[in-house]
């Protein structure tokens, strides 16, 4: 927790090994005997997190009904990053940095998983149960609509008001608008 909370305020540069001692209540020495370096820190809790964010992605269900699994991936997305707003930046602070830390996995998982869900999505389209749209740009509209909630909270919360209300205000209004989009 000390970690995820330091790196993701701070990013990777910008994190010290003092810091994440200091803020799990350990020396630096301490800190040093469980992890080599500040990125052994780091990679550890991205990999442990990466799973977590590309779970809603497995569970697209190729033999469901195309729009409530779109929606219901959508929903699941504004929820974790509700729930999760440090795991979101952690990630998001990587992925701008240029992802130096995480190119092999997403080169292996995220890579995979993602031409998966194109595959999927691309085939429902051409069956008539979806609006045909670039199912890659649909994936990419989705995560960044559901993640700046998270990636930028301290923006949503002085121009709207606290994380709760718009967490709901912002699972209705992206439920409508994927829906519009994507019905038939």
């Amino acid at each position: 927790a000390a970690a995820l909370e330091t790196f993701s305020a701070h990013g990777f540069r910008g994190t010290r090994l003092e810091q994440i001692a200091n803020n799990a209540g350990m020396s630096k020495p301490n800190v040093i005997y469980y992890f080599p370096n500040k990125e052994a820190i780091f990679v550890t809790l991205l990999n442990s997190h990466i799973d977590k964010w590309l779970a809603p992605l497995r569970e697209i269900d190729p033999d469901g009904e195309p729009l409530e699994q779109v929606i219901e991936y959508v929903v699941k997305k504004v929820r974790m990053s509700a729930e999760m707003p440090r795991e979101s930046r952690l990630f998001a602070n990587e992925i701008v940095q240029g992802a130096p830390r995480l190119k092999e996995s997403m080169n292996s998982d995220l890579k995979g998983l993602f031409d998966r869900t194109v595959n999927i999505l691309e085939k429902w389209m051409k069956e008539g149960k979806l609006a045909e749209v670039p199912a890659d740009h649909l994936i990419y509209s989705i995560w960044a609509t559901t993640q700046h909630y998270a990636d930028f909270e301290a923006q949503i919360e002085v121009l709207s008001g606290t994380p709760e209300k718009i967490v709901a205000s912002a699972e209705a209004y992206l439920i409508n608008m994927y829906t519009k989009l994507l019905k038939p």
